[in-house]
């Protein structure tokens, strides 16, 4: 039975994990952490995760019983915490951003925070385990991805070679329920008022999950940016809890068949058991995916051939957050990915 730890356990993403971890047949929590609740049973003080007996230990509670631990922590307090849990011998799980963008320079003017573990941030694997399942089985420190680039990477990369026929950047309109865009901690943007009946766009051109896509994107498909131009990435905050709908158009200089593209996602389909792809002529919606780690993709073009739309629907906690972390220790102790998230 793999022992867990979950640093910032009453958190959303937190939550999260408890709730998955309690079905879980190889996986127990044994310890989860929280400043707040200190000393509180979990499952009075959360009462929709009854199965959850233990109670919120401090942040510094010891680990060293535990066989894998997840920080659903800030960009912060993860800089600090993940090495030193690696220099313990734990495998660690993150949650935040910050070990996901490989260029410390980009890194810092996108979280406007200082990079003091660029040794670790080299060894981090990413967490997308459509495309880095070897690696992450071997990983001591996995960097689960952001919400938004989860989304688009699986609805774009699967177009596979096609990609080096586009002749201009992507334009993606990635729309998130609160949870997913910064609803963790209430705000002026993100409170009750201000969300309800409202729908706007938020952070243009700065968004911190750009580079992160922008940065897999090229590594993993022809893509390059230098002569198209970054993607375009534009976020909208719904007046939702959860899910992310995401856009992506794409141009190409000539026509692409509908069983062109079909073949690519089909087989991306067949190798990874968490994707869906909706029936011909139909698009997701977030009701597609909400609580399940499935990520559901369809798409249209216009008469051309030339102009597509490709949709994808994830539910932001799940496959955008701990579902898909989840799924990544899952791989790194040598299970079944699917296990313990049907």
């Amino acid at each position: 039975m793999i022992q867990v730890g979950i640093i910032g356990a009453a958190g959303l993403s937190g939550q999260e994990l408890l709730y998955w971890l309690a079905d879980h047949p190889d996986a127990e929590v044994k310890v989860a952490t929280s400043t707040k609740f200190q000393g509180q049973d979990i499952h009075q003080t959360f009462p929709f995760l009854p199965k959850q007996h233990l109670s919120f230990s401090g942040h510094d509670e010891e680990l060293s019983d535990c066989d894998v631990v997840f920080l659903a922590i800030p960009n912060r307090a993860s800089l600090e915490n993940a090495p030193k849990l690696v220099e313990q011998g734990l495998r660690v799980i993150d949650l935040s951003g910050v070990y996901r963008i490989r260029e410390i320079p980009v890194f810092e003017e996108s979280y406007g925070l200082k990079h003091s573990s660029p040794e670790l941030l080299k060894e981090a694997v990413f967490g997308l385990p459509e495309y880095f399942r070897s690696s992450i089985g071997s990983a001591r420190l996995v960097a689960n991805p952001g919400c938004y680039p989860t989304g688009t990477l699986l609805g774009i990369l699967p177009f596979a070679d096609l990609l080096e026929e586009l002749d201009r950047p992507p334009i993606i309109d990635a729309k998130s329920g609160v949870s997913g865009a910064g609803g963790r901690v209430e705000d002026d943007a993100t409170n009750y008022v201000e969300v309800n009946e409202n729908f706007k766009a938020y952070k243009p051109f700065k968004h911190q999950h750009q580079p992160e896509i922008t940065q897999y994107l090229e590594e993993l498909s022809p893509f390059e940016s230098k002569k198209l131009g970054e993607p375009v990435f534009t976020p909208y905050l719904l007046p939702l809890s959860r899910g992310i709908l995401s856009g992506i158009y794409l141009h190409f200089r000539h026509r692409i068949s509908e069983s062109e593209v079909r073949k690519r996602f089909d087989a991306f389909a067949e190798e990874n058991p968490f994707i869906q792809i909706m029936p011909e002529g139909q698009l997701p919606d977030l009701r597609s995916t909400v609580h399940s780690n499935r990520c559901a993709i369809g798409w249209a073009s216009d008469s051309s051939g030339c102009q597509w739309l490709v949709q994808t629907s994830i539910d932001n906690l799940v496959k955008g957050a701990s579902g898909q972390a989840i799924q990544n220790m899952n791989l790194m102790f040598g299970l079944h990915e699917t296990c313990g998230l049907s």
